[in-house]
């Protein structure tokens, strides 16, 4: 039997990344795809922490260390590491767990690759403040 994840501080994504990403030759992902990934792991945290989709206030920090490609399955994962009143600052990470080449064949990877990290501050909570207005 599976178990679901029970760590309200952390949220996790799966997914492959279609021909539908590609954006430069030889079905390289832009840069883009990861802030994307990035951008729904906030979400989930932001619903978990405050009830609302809440809002990003900035990226502290982004960087890009593994080239991605069409085909390649990644996993992302995030984990709130400090709270203030309304904002959480959050740091995330992409893997590549996963990779084919050209033909659809399994290219071996030792272990997942680190393919981009980001440091993140949101707010949450804001739905209600924004009511009151």
């Amino acid at each position: 039997m599976f178990e679901l994840r029970t760590n309200d501080d952390e949220a996790l994504i799966r997914l492959r990344l279609a021909p539908s990403d590609a954006r430069y030759a030889g079905g390289l992902v832009a840069g883009s795809k990861a802030m994307e990934i990035f951008a729904d792991l906030e979400t989930e945290l932001a619903l978990r922490e405050g009830g609302d989709e809440g809002l990003c206030v900035a990226y502290d920090s982004v960087v890009f260390s593994a080239p991605l490609r069409v085909g390649d399955f990644v996993e992302g994962v995030a984990r709130v590491v400090s709270r203030g009143n309304t904002s959480r600052r959050i740091e995330a990470r992409l893997y590549k767990v996963l990779s084919v080449d050209e033909n659809g064949v399994q290219v071996k990877l030792a272990e997942p690759v680190l393919a981009a990290t980001a440091t993140v501050t949101i707010v949450v909570g804001q739905t209600v403040a924004m009511q009151a207005l």
